[in-house]
């Protein structure tokens, strides 16, 4: 398998194209502020061939991109319905604004062909599989996405901004909330093997194991689960 990330724009968030090798089909993960130069140069680089976009979730710094990078192949954006609001609303989704100088950059609006994800769901896209997790917390419509471990890959984990090497999202912003993004790290993380490889939407790239052992949060919610009853409380930190 081939992952091609670089970070993009004002807020250095991470953008990865994914394929099973080189020149063949692809699928694109979070274009976001200034990322559609880096999209191109990393298509003819590998000589690549999109067939999707798909969106952890609805900040800007994640789908500033989307309208140029979908119109220019013709390809679908996929996202979760809760967060789709975003790509036409962004200063909505941020609670305050932009500002004019940095409005000016980017493209605001849908895509011709938006597709909404859905908890659970897997999506066969580019001769890949991408199994589908809701991980509220960051927004109301955050998602991760992971392939599968093979016998010579492990399993990837592309976490948005659920997690970090040794930290999380924010929860201060419209729709963010700790008790659920706590909740998404104990549900969708913590059954993860620690081989699993995290490709998060910003910073480095780390592993499961590592943030079990480093990570204070998801310490919290793996020791929370231990606890007498089982199940981490739904508080904040």
């Amino acid at each position: 398998m081939l992952i091609a990330g670089f970070p993009a724009g004002a807020w250095g968030t991470n953008c990865y194209l994914v394929a099973p090798a080189a020149g063949e089909e692809c699928v694109i993960i979070d274009p976001g502020h200034q990322a559609a130069a880096g999209v191109e140069e990393t298509l003819r680089k590998h000589r690549l061939k999109p067939v999707a976009v798909v969106l952890t979730h609805g900040h800007i710094d994640h789908v500033a991109s989307v309208v140029p990078v979908c119109g220019a192949h013709g390809v679908p954006a996929w996202i979760h319905p809760d967060d789709r609001y975003m790509m036409s609303d962004p200063e909505r989704g941020i609670g305050r604004s932009l500002g004019m100088p940095l409005m000016g950059e980017l493209t605001v609006g849908e895509p011709d062909d938006v597709k909404e994800l859905t908890d659970g769901a897997t999506l066969a896209l580019a001769g890949l599989e991408f199994s589908v997790a809701h991980t509220p917390g960051h927004t109301k419509g955050s998602v991760a996405f992971r392939t599968p471990a093979t016998t010579d890959v492990p399993s990837v984990f592309f976490a948005g901004d659920l997690l970090f090497a040794g930290s999380v999202g924010r929860t201060d912003l419209p729709g963010g909330d700790m008790a659920e993004l706590l909740d998404s790290l104990a549900r969708v993380c913590l059954p993860l093997d620690d081989s699993t490889v995290v490709l998060s939407g910003h910073g480095p790239q780390t592993t499961i194991g590592t943030e079990r052992a480093t990570n204070p949060y998801l310490r919290q919610v793996a020791a929370d689960r231990r606890a007498p009853g089982g199940a981490a409380p739904r508080r904040g930190m």
